[in-house]
């Protein structure tokens, strides 16, 4: 348990450390940053409790809008996407997986894999970007700001995960 908790720890601060001081300041063509913080929560494996995903999606959101001066924008956001992930990862979960399996390449295949975390980001991005905006004013400047942001997001979150060795996959988190 202790084990579990500080490898939840420990992946939660190098997203955000990374986040904060790399993505941030990537602005690509004025519009897209990167928010590799989503991936945080594509770690929790199936059999963990709603409730802890959304503490944990919490904390992480708040600690992000804590350093990048948005008042709810992260936390909003990662509580959403906390909130879905139990239920998104069961129903894309393979027929013959493990009740605590995490989603991987190697437990899910690539696809599998890449349309779970696309779904999930976009929902993480969508919600980021309309709280941020708050209106729909600037249409065009929000959803080029959401789909490139989306697009660079998947884009991390896949090669973080192909990035990982194959050890480390098998330790839940």
């Amino acid at each position: 348990m202790i084990i579990t908790f500080l490898q939840r720890l420990f992946w939660m601060v190098v997203l955000l450390a990374t986040q904060m001081l790399v993505l941030n300041h990537i602005h690509l063509f004025g519009y897209a940053t990167p928010l590799i913080i989503i991936y945080f929560l594509l770690l929790f494996p199936l059999g963990t409790s709603r409730w802890s995903i959304m503490l944990w999606g919490f904390v992480c959101g708040l600690l992000a809008d804590m350093v990048t001066l948005t008042p709810g924008v992260g936390a909003g956001a990662m509580t959403l996407a906390a909130f879905i992930q139990p239920q998104l990862l069961l129903a894309m979960r393979p027929k013959e997986a493990a009740e605590d399996m995490q989603a991987s390449f190697r437990t899910m295949g690539f696809w599998p894999y890449a349309r779970y975390c696309s779904i999930l980001t976009f929902i993480f991005c969508l919600a980021y970007f309309l709280l941020q905006a708050f209106s729909f004013f600037h249409i065009v400047h929000l959803a080029i700001s959401f789909i490139g942001s989306w697009l660079l997001s998947l884009v991390l979150c896949i090669a973080v995960e192909a990035m990982r060795p194959i050890n480390s996959r098998k330790v839940e988190i």
